[in-house]
């Protein structure tokens, strides 16, 4: 079985402010890389907060050289980045919300969310998703908020072979509870290892809950922040069962 390191980053993003966002990204990289990670996972929307008003003067192609020191350091660390951004395919169309896949290998794919949440639209259009991509024996499907809301992505994710399922997130203190149980529950149903990277701070006017977390195959809880703060959690396999550690950043 393929040795694997993975980690949300649990991050706090300031509003708007894309180039302090990327240096704090960047330091969550070289703390990811110091323990091993190799594939890291940022909150929903992570490199702008999330921030529907402010969009469309945000949204990016994704191969902006904005983007350049995220994927060197990419390259550098050999370590696969998913960023959350604001994206733009063409320039006269809509804005998707984005999860950016800086590979270690200096690739890149996106992934564009597939179901907005009550609202969104009236900022946002809806995307494509992504198929499940492969990591040495792994498939890791990726997901961003809402996107997970609905049953048949995680079951799609599943039968098209992931074996892991990350997404990005923004959750509030209010929808915690429903949320982690959903994704607990994707878990065990679909033997995933379920990763969910949220806030850590207030973004968009919501008070986020932070308690990013990991869940093994059989459901059970790996590995989880505390409350909110920037922080890492950490899941590894080397041979074994899974085993998670929560990190400050």
């Amino acid at each position: 079985m393929t040795a694997l390191t993975l980690a949300a980053a649990q991050s706090i993003s300031i509003a708007g402010d894309l180039a302090a966002n990327i240096k704090r990204h960047l330091t969550f990289m070289g703390t990811a890389a110091r323990h091993g990670v190799q594939w890291l996972v940022f909150p929903e929307l992570s490199l702008t907060g999330y921030e529907p008003s402010l969009a469309a003067g945000l949204a990016i192609a994704p191969d902006d050289p904005v983007l350049a020191p995220l994927r060197e350091m990419a390259q550098a660390l050999r370590l696969t980045a998913v960023v959350g951004m604001p994206i733009r395919l063409a320039p006269q169309a809509g804005v998707l919300i984005g999860a950016l896949v800086l590979g270690a290998d200096g690739s890149m794919v996106v992934y564009t969310k597939q179901h907005l949440h009550p609202g969104e639209e009236r900022a946002f259009v809806a995307g494509q998703g992504g198929a499940p991509l492969e990591w040495r024996s792994e498939r890791i499907a990726l997901a961003v908020c809402a996107d997970f809301s609905h049953a048949s992505h995680p079951r799609l994710a599943a039968e098209a072979g992931a074996t892991v399922y990350a997404t990005g997130v923004l959750i509030s203190e209010g929808g915690y509870a429903t949320d982690s149980a959903l994704l607990q529950g994707y878990a065990a149903e679909h033997g995933l290892l379920v990763l969910m990277a949220n806030h850590g701070g207030p973004s968009g006017g919501y008070v986020c809950a932070g308690r990013s977390a990991i869940w093994a195959v059989d459901g059970s809880l790996l590995a989880a922040a505390p409350g909110i703060g920037d922080a890492l959690v950490i899941a590894r396999r080397d041979g074994g069962p899974w085993t998670g550690q929560v990190v400050a950043v």
